[in-house]
């Protein structure tokens, strides 16, 4: 089993609007990345984070090396390109261990 996910750093990661809009997306990326060339089995592409939420790309990467750091997301390079899954492992913990905590 994992170790325990650091509900400080997650409610962190979460504290800001972007990155939730980001998780959510990555819930259901067939529907929200629907131009995306490659599979989404590998993750999203950090381009199409870009163009969805209309920031910079410094700014998209900031948000989504937050969300890593807080386990919420994994990621993996292809060439050139960064793709972002959801870690569902961590998402389902940390809600595990807020519903024993509260």
């Amino acid at each position: 089993m994992s170790e325990t996910p650091d509900i400080d750093e997650i409610f962190k990661a979460l504290a800001h609007p972007v990155r939730r809009d980001m998780l959510h997306w990555l819930k259901d990326p067939e529907r929200y990345f629907i131009e995306q060339d490659h599979p989404f089995e590998i993750g999203v592409c950090a381009g199409k984070f870009d163009q969805r939420t209309g920031l910079s790309q410094s700014t998209v990467s900031a948000h989504l090396a937050t969300l890593q750091r807080a386990g919420l997301v994994t990621s993996r390079k292809i060439g050139q390109w960064h793709f972002f899954k959801r870690n569902e492992e961590t998402i389902q913990a940390f809600i595990r261990q807020l519903s024993e905590a509260l």
